[in-house]
């Protein structure tokens, strides 16, 4: 056997024997979904966001008139939004059910009623 064959050889059973497991590790990629939530005085759209358990989430907050605050404390979520300036939360539901978030910045009379619901499923 020729020099060439031979390390072909020796390099091919070294992987199967030693290696093999590196070489057949499966990797799985996660995609990320990414979601946007406007809001807009006085309302948040959309009103309902659908999300599975277990499945990474970006949370885009997006002002559309004035600065606004975002709040769901079933899911542990914050963030302040300013016009112009969108903001992103990165998160990953663990538990499945529904979830209330609102305005936590007071933006005029109709502030008590801006409100919606996160729902986790599985």
């Amino acid at each position: 056997m020729d020099r060439r064959r031979w390390l072909a050889l020796a390099a091919t059973l070294t992987a199967a024997g030693c290696g093999g497991a590196l070489v057949s590790e499966e990797r799985t990629v996660r995609t990320v979904r990414t979601v946007s939530l406007h809001s807009r005085k006085f309302e948040f759209v959309p009103e309902q966001i659908t999300l599975a358990r277990g499945e990474p989430v970006v949370l885009e907050l997006i002002a559309d008139d004035i600065a606004m605050g975002f709040r769901c404390r079933g899911l542990d979520l914050s963030a302040e939004m300013v016009p112009g300036k969108p903001s992103v939360l990165r998160f990953t539901p663990q538990a499945a059910g529904k979830f209330r978030f609102y305005c936590d910045v007071f933006c005029g009379d109709g502030h008590e009623d801006m409100d919606g619901h996160i729902v986790v499923t599985g």
